[in-house]
């Protein structure tokens, strides 16, 4: 039973999510369009400073299409349609790989390939923006480049032998020596991360393209996560070999709670009740782990605790965002006061600390004590409208869903 408080507290809240997501939007619009070379700039920085000559990363670009498509999607809003097209047709003229196939890694401020590399986290991206464009345009092409890349990552990623999916390939998708993401990951075959964003992205294709390999491979993604990467203690595993031996002892509280509500989206999404009501007992388990360790008392998450036991205790904005989510949905499935608690906490963090309210966006992260970072992007190859507008659309459309 949901009570009559927590009730009139979420659709008193909806109006201020509705809009900061407008709010945030328009840091996109008003400041990263690209004038001169098309498409998106690649970086301002913490100081809000742009550098019109900065490469472009196929992440930031393939999270403005999805940003902007989905968002379309809800409001009907004509500049986030612009948005999105503009987007679009930046990704398949600079991105897509049209020998190889995939998409490429990073592009210069011209649109010339830099890195064409096949990070199998991109590949991921161009799904989950494709197939979300695909829905909000009804554009076919889309959806035919995601089925292209699903079908590549299936064919050069996937192991058959050993299950899961390998990290990176060269630009012909053959093996590659230095596999990771960024300086910050383990340099090895199979990643959590990784395997998360393949399961957000073929949950989003699933959505449009009822394939039977397609829903093959999503269950096994949830299975792989059952199995393999969550632990007894509701954590996520982050880095294993090929072989599946585990490589790392690291927490990060942000990843947990974005698993949380990604896994019961996928299972929805299939249909499945076995699935469904395991991904739901998962995901209360998951943030009731997040909630007891890694929340600070002014409400916002933590970062990480890193593989010899010590706290991260700086406050990353896409955990903040991914928190809101997590809260929302683990009272949806167990509507416990504490969920909404949390939220309510967590988002009087982001009003005070994290919300750039005279430049635009969010900062990317605070100190333990509050105190704004600016030496991180504001926008930039991973800081990006993604985590902070999908967390203010998922809560809206939520609330909008409440008896």
């Amino acid at each position: 039973m949901q009570d009559a408080d927590t009730l009139f507290w979420l659709k008193e809240a909806k109006p201020e999510f509705e809009a900061e997501m407008h709010r945030s939007l328009s840091f996109w619009v008003q400041r990263m369009k690209d004038t001169v070379n098309d498409g998106f700039y690649g970086r301002i920085d913490g100081l809000n400073q742009l550098y019109p000559k900065a490469d472009k990363s196929v992440i930031l670009n393939t999270r403005i299409l999805w940003t902007f498509s989905h968002i379309a999607r809800y409001t009907s809003n004509k500049t986030y349609h612009e948005m999105a097209r503009r987007a679009y047709d930046y990704i398949i003229n600079h991105f897509i790989d049209k020998n190889f196939g995939g998409v490429y890694w990073m592009v210069d401020y011209k649109g010339q390939p830099l890195n064409r590399r096949k990070q199998l986290y991109a590949q991921a991206f161009a799904i989950y923006a494709l197939s979300e464009y695909y829905l909000c345009s009804k554009d076919e092409k889309s959806l035919d480049w995601a089925k292209d890349i699903f079908r590549h990552i299936e064919h050069y990623s996937f192991d058959a032998l050993k299950n899961g999916y390998m990290e990176a390939c060269t630009e012909q998708w053959g093996e590659i020596d230095d596999l990771r993401l960024s300086e910050k990951d383990a340099n090895e075959k199979k990643t959590m991360n990784t395997h998360l964003h393949v399961l957000e992205a073929y949950t989003n294709l699933y959505r449009v393209w009822q394939d039977e390999e397609l829903a093959r491979q999503l269950r096994n993604l949830l299975l792989l996560f059952f199995e393999r990467f969550i632990n007894y203690n509701g954590h996520l595993e982050l880095f294993f070999d090929e072989n599946w031996n585990l490589k790392s002892s690291e927490i990060s509280f942000g990843h947990d709670i974005e698993c949380s509500w990604l896994l019961c989206e996928a299972a929805e999404v299939l249909n499945d009740k076995i699935f469904i009501e395991k991904a739901r007992g998962t995901a209360v388990k998951m943030v009731d782990a997040v909630m007891k360790e890694g929340v600070h008392t002014d409400g916002a998450l933590m970062n990480k605790v890193d593989n010899n036991g010590i706290m991260d205790s700086d406050k990353h904005w896409w955990p903040q965002a991914e928190a809101l989510v997590g809260f929302i949905n683990a009272w949806e499935i167990n509507p416990d006061p504490k969920y909404i608690e949390a939220l309510k906490n967590n988002w009087k963090f982001i009003k005070k600390t994290l919300l750039d309210k005279e430049d635009g966006e969010w900062h990317w992260r605070s100190n333990k004590i509050g105190t704004i970072i600016k030496s991180e992007d504001k926008a930039g190859p991973w800081k990006c409208p993604y985590h902070n507008n999908r967390a203010m659309m998922e809560l809206i459309r939520r609330i909008e869903h409440l008896k």
